[in-house]
């Protein structure tokens, strides 16, 4: 056994765009084995639900993390819909069901540049960009917001989306879709995306299940937990098919995201078919009941996990989040055990931690 040696990774990487730090200890240039250190941006959310109503508190939970933004004030929403047995209207549904999509489309957009970057590509980095900036467009557009939306509330949603301004929402999608083919067909048939990417971090679906794995993680070594399938918002009505991958390496990963960017399209340009018209929100009167109740949703990275705890008053005594990276951070633990060094930054890109999320 050679000399080992500790070196750090992170939290400033150039590879890295989440404050994550990891002790890497090397023999030679392999990794025998990874500890995490978090704990670097810890905000102290949760705690604010002590001194905010539960509708105040929304507007606290989307800033969880901005690129997912939506998806927590959704999730944070029904789980308090839940616990006060408040029936969402259908159309508010499926207005959450397209800006969840078009929130999906802005994060993998956001990773794939972060991805081409990370290898070297900086016009393919520049190019994913400058087609999420159109997604953001959209945001701006019907909400305000580019970013933090606050569209959603207990209830439903803030205000409606017209018909006509929903068609053109599909329409802008649906024309980005030849411009991202050019652009993913890079990541998919490039020989060497190929050569970094193919055999690197392997993860088997046996392993993913017992690590945890979740959201494109999962889907990358074939596990299907996605909780789109669950029932959750008006997927089931929209033919949606969860894209799973058998191989289980850094190009697998890779491969689920680039999937899902079209699957998402596709899923927008049927609800927008399908939704009818009617109200978006009904009213919300009193306090909060006493109980608990647990909301799931499928962020862009994998299943977040909500929980509230009403006592009677309009402030909640407990509004925690499982965010999909503290269910990966294991995943990234093992996978990296045994790997190159030179390896390193591409599996933690592939794996994609929130940090953001995690610490709250």
């Amino acid at each position: 056994m050679g000399k080992r040696t500790i070196v750090p990774f992170g939290p400033q990487h150039p590879a890295l765009p989440e404050p994550i730090h990891l002790d890497l200890e090397l023999d030679g240039e392999k990794v025998v084995r990874a500890v995490p250190s978090l704990g670097f941006i810890h905000r102290g959310l949760e705690k604010l639900v002590e001194k905010n109503d539960y509708n105040a508190m929304n507007y606290i939970m989307e800033r969880v993390c901005g690129i997912c933004s939506f998806g927590h004030s959704w999730g944070y929403s029904g789980a308090v819909e839940g616990l006060m047995g408040i029936e969402v209207p259908e159309r508010a549904q499926y207005l959450r069901t397209i800006y969840l999509e078009l929130s999906r489309m802005h994060s993998h957009l956001l990773w794939l540049g972060l991805l081409a970057d990370g290898m070297g590509f900086e016009s393919l980095f520049m190019n994913c960009w400058r087609i999420r900036e159109q997604i953001l467009d959209i945001f701006e557009a019907t909400t305000g917001g580019r970013v933090i939306l606050s569209f959603t509330k207990v209830g439903g949603q803030h205000r409606d989306i017209s018909d006509e301004t929903l068609k053109k929402i599909a329409d802008k999608v649906t024309t980005l879709r030849p411009e991202l083919k050019r652009i993913c067909d890079v990541f998919i048939d490039d020989e060497s995306v190929k050569n970094r990417m193919c055999g690197v971090g392997k993860v088997s679906t046996d392993e993913a299940v017992e690590l945890g794995a979740v959201g494109p993680t999962a889907r990358g070594s074939g596990v299907n937990n996605d909780v789109r399938c669950t029932g959750v918002g008006k997927y089931e009505e929209l033919g949606f098919a969860p894209i799973l991958e058998k191989d289980g390496d850094c190009y697998s990963r890779c491969k689920v995201r680039v999937k899902e960017v079209f699957q998402s399209i596709d899923i927008i340009c049927a609800a927008v078919a399908k939704i009818q018209a009617g109200p978006v929100s009904v009213p919300v009167k009193g306090p909060a009941p006493e109980g608990e109740y647990v909301m799931r949703i499928e962020q862009p990275r994998g299943d977040a996990f909500y929980y509230v705890v009403g006592n009677g008053t309009k402030y909640l005594d407990r509004a925690r989040v499982r965010t999909p990276t503290d269910a990966n951070i294991p995943m990234i633990v093992k996978v990296l055990q045994g790997c190159d060094l030179n390896d390193v930054s591409m599996i933690v890109l592939t794996i994609d931690p929130c940090v953001s999320c995690t610490e709250r």
